[in-house]
């Protein structure tokens, strides 16, 4: 298979949903829904939604089923980098080759942005009309995605992220704070199809969840074997950004051999967990590969 040519339906599909879900008739909030569009359809890997569609596709269920499921995690995605590059947090400027939304807008826009999208993201999983899925699945959906962008998982992530700056963390701390900060909402992209998948067997899905831990720590550890490595124009955000802020990182404690060899181990469990649960043939097998090799 090809991945480009494997990922472009989920992509087209993942961008119309976003156009019509972030469709604005009220002319009051033209400037909102404008800065909304601005930062969620900007260019960008949509990495979570195709995760979410590769697993649903390698778990053989209807795409319908996922939909709400991959636009709420984009819409948390983009509500936590608008957030992110706020002078009061990481203080970026550019974000996916363009200016960020507080310096397009303003910060106080910047801000209500972000709150707009996190109550969107909650708003369209509660009121997913595809009859497909009865509201107890629709309730479980709604809790894994808080639990996994919440003080338990990546508000969680950031606040330690903040407090870190300056200081020289150990590798578990390091791993902790990442867990939250980026792994958990990556997992919720495993979990959240599994959900609507009531054939699978406790072990799958504890394998599936397995799955969802690994290649979110493996995305971290490529995003700061990234920031070392690459360059601004193929970022699309300032390269060197983590260092040039005093934070600790993979590659700043284990060097960056140990840290590339740290992520291709992640990468064999990654694959064992596909193994397991028989899906190597997948597209999903695809994009765990593109995770960890990944230039942007």
């Amino acid at each position: 298979m090809d991945l480009i040519e494997t990922l472009r339906p989920y992509q087209q599909r993942i961008d119309q949903i976003l156009e019509s879900t972030l469709s604005n008739r009220d002319e009051s909030l033209k400037t909102l829904y404008a800065a909304m569009r601005y930062v969620t359809l900007a260019a960008g890997k949509r990495m979570r939604p195709l995760l979410v569609y590769s697993t649903a596709d390698a778990l053989q269920l209807d795409l319908k089923l996922v939909d709400t499921s991959a636009v709420a995690i984009e819409l948390i995605h983009a509500y936590s980098l608008v957030h992110d590059d706020l002078p009061a947090m990481d203080d970026d400027d550019l974000r996916r080759g363009q200016p960020s939304c507080h310096k397009a807008y303003d910060e106080a826009t910047a801000i209500l942005v972000g709150d707009a999208l996190q109550a969107l993201a909650f708003e369209t999983l509660a009121q997913d009309q595809t009859t497909l899925l009865n509201a107890d699945t629709r309730l479980q959906l709604i809790q894994i995605l808080a639990s996994a962008s919440g003080a338990n998982g990546m508000v969680g992530g950031q606040i330690m992220d903040l407090a870190a700056v300056g200081q020289q963390l150990e590798i578990d701390q390091l791993s902790t704070m990442h867990q939250h900060k980026t792994g958990q909402l990556i997992q919720a992209c495993i979990s959240m199809p599994a959900v609507c998948a009531p054939h699978l067997t406790d072990n799958e899905r504890y394998t599936l969840h397995s799955l969802g831990e690994t290649i979110g720590l493996a995305f971290q550890i490529r995003d700061d074997i990234l920031d070392q490595i690459s360059d601004t124009a193929t970022l699309g955000k300032p390269q060197g950004s983590d260092s040039n802020k005093d934070k600790s990182t993979y590659v700043s404690l284990l060097g960056l051999d140990e840290a590339q060899n740290r992520c291709n181990k992640l990468h064999a469990k990654a694959l064992d967990c596909l193994s397991q649960c028989k899906l190597s043939d997948s597209s999903l097998r695809l994009l765990v590969d593109f995770i960890v090799s990944r230039n942007r």
